[in-house]
Parts: C-alpha cells; structure tokens; sequence
C-alpha cells in the first residue's frame, strides 16, 4: 500500500486524469519490484487522494484493496460546494469566471494564482482554522513548498474536476474490499457516507469517535492503524 501525492508540474494544478495515473504508475513501480507479489497490492488515499484511489481502483484491477482515511470526493466538491450548497445559477457563474481567468493566463502567459493557502483572518470556519492548525505548523504538515503551506493552486484548477464525478464507478471496485475510515467530528464525514452508500460489498465504513478532519492526518492516538494493518494484512495475505 502506498499513500502517494504529487501535483502537476506546470503551475500547481491537480487533475483528476493525472492524479488517478499517479496511483496506478505507484503500481507499475511496485510490481517491478522482486519483493513485490503483483497480486497483493493494496492502496490507501487520504483526504482529496482517497477520491482519487477510489477512483483508480475502480479503474485499475490490479488493486486488490483499497482505504481511504478522511476522504474528500474534490469533484463533488469543486462541483456543487461544501455540502451540495451550490445552485445552478452560481455553477455557471462559476464557470463564466474560470473562462474568464483562462483567456487573462493566456494573454498573460502564466497561470493565475489566489491568496497563500491558509492565511487567517479570524472569520473562517473551525474546519479552517484545524487545517491551517496542520498545514502551518513546522512540527506537524508544513513544507515550505506545499500548496496548502506556503503558496496557492492555479485559480482554474477547479476546471478539470467539475464535470469529472469520481465516485461513479466505485461499485465495480467488488469483489475486491474497500475500507472508508472518518473522523465522528470531521466536516467531511458525508463524503464517506455517501461513497458507502455506492460502494458494493465487500466494504466497512470505520467512523472514529470524537475524531476531527486534520485529526486523522497525524493525530497517531486517534489514526486506527490496528484497523488499516488488519485490513491489508488479511486482503493482501498469500
């Protein structure tokens, strides 16, 4: 199993056509390996990844299990906003903006960026405030060159997600088993509860109690690594 992330090169844009070939170029890469037995290769994808992995194992079969760990479906999100907040009328608004910043890239020669992530000003919601909690502490998530750290994505990074749903397939991840593991307490939850809901069988939702979004990043008194290591250890056993 391997939680991987990389974002496209050129201007700090995610995809969801590159970064679901992430996963699967992570299995080319392992099954080369001589210790590796191709048919016992497993992925876990955490927050925006765990869309994606559910995404590629649908697609790619020599993924034999899969995990996610306070998973994020981005285009649901990017889509129709937190909680499916978004009306038509502020979809096409939307994408009259992003048309607009693409022609203003290209007479500029350069992609478009927002604000630094995560930089507070008192009025975010909490789930806000626990990410820049992670992202901006040196001692837990900070890298001077992560996204969410210490710079922004491209402002038309929305635009290869919002009409590429991620979970339309996850059925046909079975037989193989998925595992949907979220905090009690995260803003996120519904994204692994709906996912569940279209997921076929074998597949467990783990719901960790009193847990919150960033908890599950790195909190290790609250990550159920017993459950992940159990998880693998009897889907990918020999």
């Amino acid at each position: 199993m391997i939680p991987l992330s990389r974002v496209k090169a050129a201007g700090n844009t995610a995809s969801p056509d590159i970064n679901t070939e992430d996963f699967s170029a992570a299995v080319d890469y392992l099954g080369q390996h001589p210790s590796v037995d191709r048919e016992r290769i497993g992925i876990l994808g955490i927050r925006g990844w765990g869309g994606l992995a559910l995404n590629t194992a649908a697609i790619d079969k020599r993924i034999k299990a899969v995990a996610t760990s306070t998973m994020y479906d981005m285009s649901r999100l990017m889509s129709q906003g937190y909680y499916d907040s978004v009306t038509p009328e502020q979809r096409s608004q939307t994408l009259d903006q992003l048309a607009a910043q693409r022609w203003q890239d290209v007479d500029n020669r350069a992609p478009g960026y927002g604000p630094v992530s995560l930089e507070l000003t008192g009025r975010e919601p909490q789930f806000v405030v626990e990410y820049a909690a992670y992202y901006k502490d040196k001692n837990r998530g900070f890298h001077p060159r992560a996204i969410n750290s210490n710079a922004s994505f491209s402002l038309t990074t929305a635009l290869s997600f919002i009409n590429a749903p991620l979970m339309s397939h996850i059925a046909e991840i079975a037989p193989r088993p998925t595992l949907l593991i979220h905090g009690e307490a995260a803003h996120s939850l519904y994204f692994s509860q709906t996912a569940f809901e279209a997921a076929a069988e074998p597949k467990e939702l783990l719901i960790v109690p009193g847990a919150t979004h960033t908890d599950l990043y790195d909190q290790v008194d609250k990550v159920p690594f017993d459950k992940l290591a159990g998880f693998f250890g009897q889907h990918l056993a020999g």
